[in-house]
């Protein structure tokens, strides 16, 4: 299937990988939802940008937690995907800045390091989900829909 938007992102046309026209009322996207992700990893950024986009999902990206915390997208934002250990802000230490900023917004936490003990921390500062880099993109969709659903049953 191939989307086609016209530039203010509504849907335009769709074409069956044979280029048939598809009936466009069987299309299901995923609501609207601002994705967030923070790394400083360029290539992470835009693979995980591209793949969300690709699924419907509005995404900003960030080079680093400072960037991410200035932007204007701070309080529009849905779910942050943020990578654990980066340079001068860790994943840790934006969310806890983003809860001190009365943020209550869904994390998944990326890790190029993953251990036991980095897990732990992260799943009691409250992330919703903990992934090894490379992580699987069904993996990563999981954690996505379980922090959006998350994020749509608070008060």
């Amino acid at each position: 299937m191939i989307l086609q938007f016209r530039r203010d992102g509504s849907l335009l046309d769709g074409l069956a990988n044979s280029g048939e026209p598809t009936d466009l009322r069987r299309v299901v996207l995923p609501a609207s939802s601002v994705i967030s992700i923070v790394d400083d990893d360029a290539s992470v950024r835009v693979a995980t940008n591209n793949l969300l986009r690709s699924r419907g999902y509005v995404v900003h990206t960030f080079a680093s937690a400072e960037e991410f915390l200035l932007s204007p997208h701070f309080d529009q934002t849905s779910c942050v995907i943020a990578d654990m250990q980066m340079s001068a802000m860790s994943g840790l230490e934006l969310l806890t800045a983003m809860r001190a900023k009365g943020s209550d917004s869904p994390f998944i936490f990326i890790t190029a390091f993953p251990d036991e003990n980095l897990r732990a921390r992260a799943m009691k500062a409250g992330a919703v989900c903990f992934l090894a880099k490379p992580f699987a993109v069904h993996n990563l969709i999981n954690c996505l829909k379980i922090a959006l659903d998350a994020g749509r049953s608070r008060p």
